[in-house]
């Protein structure tokens, strides 16, 4: 057998409800903190690769949106991503927790269910639970989906991972590597670089606002030692403009005070970063800018 042949590599894509920990799994499998996490349902909106590289082998990692009945534009394009992701797998990786129900979106577990594809189920958050309730979740789900291999682990923790690590391992296809062993994701410095600034507004802002915006990087230049970085979030009213910026610009300057220093430690280098708010009408219902943002391909 020559060596391509004894090379493993394929598509490990992580699905599941909103909150259920999919980032913060998918973050420490890579051991890269490429997904935000909040603990509001959303976060996620783009599909993520994580890739983790092994002589002999080449794990490309999914992170997709959470499980949702779409209400407008901006959720059908998240949504796709999630049906792709079923679609190009090798292995799926379905996510839970302790805390949710098993009949939340069964039209999903009939589908996983049809998939001719492994099927691993992580019951995360275990550290929120005991022992017996654990047990009865794990009987739950293997009578909903017999196929599963189920995993009861803690992310936060890191808990069971290697269990996690060592069956995906053995489930890859023999397969050359689909990316350079030196790439470690697929998207670029940009995309990240809007992805803080976006989880601070997730974080400092209530209600309907993190919603209600995204951001988009206008210029991200590289000078002598540090990145020039200008971004643009965009919002729908002009009502949302004006909480976004705060009275005397204090909201404003505290996310990009608080989005620089994350990125500093993310690039390893020195950021200057200028942000700017625009009134974008209802852009979430908008093919055309769903289209600029990278929603729709």
């Amino acid at each position: 057998m020559d060596e391509t042949a004894r090379h493993r590599a394929g598509f490990v894509n992580i699905i599941g409800n909103p909150n259920v920990g999919k980032s913060t799994l998918m973050n420490a499998l890579v051991g890269e903190r490429l997904s935000i996490v909040t603990a509001k349902a959303q976060t996620t909106r783009h599909r993520i690769m994580g890739i983790v590289n092994g002589e002999d082998y080449q794990i490309v990692y999914s992170d997709t949106p959470g499980i949702l009945k779409p209400h407008y534009k901006l959720q059908e394009s998240m949504m796709n991503f999630v049906d792709t992701a079923m679609s190009d797998a090798d292995i799926i990786l379905y996510v839970t927790d302790v805390i949710e129900k098993p009949d939340k979106n069964i039209e999903y577990i009939d589908r996983l269910n049809r998939l001719g594809l492994p099927v691993l189920l992580v019951i995360n958050k275990i550290d929120k639970s005991n022992q017996a309730e654990v047990l009865k979740k794990m009987a739950q789900w293997q009578s909903l989906i017999p196929k599963a291999e189920i995993f009861p682990c803690s992310a936060l923790e890191k808990f069971n991972l290697e269990s996690i690590f060592n069956r995906i391992l053995g489930l890859l296809p023999e397969c050359h590597a689909w990316y350079d062993k030196e790439t470690f994701t697929d998207k670029n410095l940009r995309f990240f670089a809007s992805e803080i600034i976006r989880e601070k507004i997730l974080l400092n802002y209530d209600k309907e606002i993190p919603y209600c915006t995204e951001v988009v990087i206008e210029s991200f230049r590289e000078e002598d030692n540090l990145y020039s970085i200008e971004a643009v979030i965009n919002v729908a009213r002009d009502s949302q403009k004006g909480i976004i910026i705060g009275n005397k610009g204090y909201a404003l300057k505290k996310i990009g005070t608080e989005a620089r220093k994350d990125m500093e430690e993310f690039f390893e280098k020195k950021v200057f970063l200028k942000i700017f708010v625009k009134v974008n009408p209802d852009w979430r219902e908008d093919s055309r800018k769903l289209k600029q943002f990278g929603y729709i391909q």
